[in-house]
């Protein structure tokens, strides 16, 4: 079976892509698994642009399937902030917290009718170094006056979605990924892996 590197690090995306991709027609792996250690730095200044650095780089000289994405929390009384910048807001070696406390000092004192805000995700599939599809994602909410919730990572523990009544770090794996940004947009790479499949069956 043909294998489709998910060219990621990050351990909790490998958990939630291994199970918005169950069922995939390919094998899945891992940048660990294949003991690939290059990095890809993220230099675009859009998630779309650097999903497809990522998924790019990795697919040269790869014989496999490489999915790669990009997301990002854009605040609408930041003018979109942090955006593509999410992961580094508070620096490259920032945690969690420490770039939730951030964001929510820079939000200081904004009533909540004000805190609207939406995470995007880009997801890029390639092979052979060429982008075969590109599947965006989209949710969007409120940032929260302070963290809620343990099931998250990233700024999930402060994005609360009015129409469910929790942020999305008090939601279950399996349902979050039903309404999150990132499945939303892996079921549109879904659809493109299993036309690939097809193709190459």
């Amino acid at each position: 079976m043909p294998k489709l590197l998910l060219a990621t690090r990050n351990s909790a995306k490998v958990r939630e892509y291994s199970l918005l991709f169950q069922g995939v027609p390919f094998q899945l792996t891992t940048l660990a698994d294949e003991g690939i250690s290059m990095e890809v730095s993220e230099i675009g200044h859009t998630l779309e642009e650097n999903a497809k650095l990522k998924a790019t780089a990795y697919a040269t000289g790869n014989r496999f399937l490489v999915v790669a994405d990009d997301s990002g929390l854009e605040v609408d009384a930041l003018g979109g902030e942090p955006g593509s910048l999410s992961a580094r807001y508070a620096g490259k070696e920032a945690t969690d917290k420490e770039k939730i406390a951030l964001l929510l000092s820079r939000l200081e004192g904004l009533p909540w009718e004000r805190r609207s805000a939406r995470f995007r995700c880009v997801i890029a599939i390639a092979l052979d170094a060429k982008i075969v599809g590109l599947c965006e994602g989209e949710c969007g909410g409120i940032i929260t006056f302070e963290p809620r919730g343990d099931q998250g990572f990233g700024y999930d523990p402060i994005f609360y979605l009015p129409e469910l009544g929790k942020t999305m770090a008090e939601f279950p794996m399996e349902e979050k990924n039903r309404v999150s940004h990132r499945g939303k947009a892996a079921q549109k790479a879904l659809q493109v892996l299993q036309h690939m499949w097809q193709e190459l069956s």
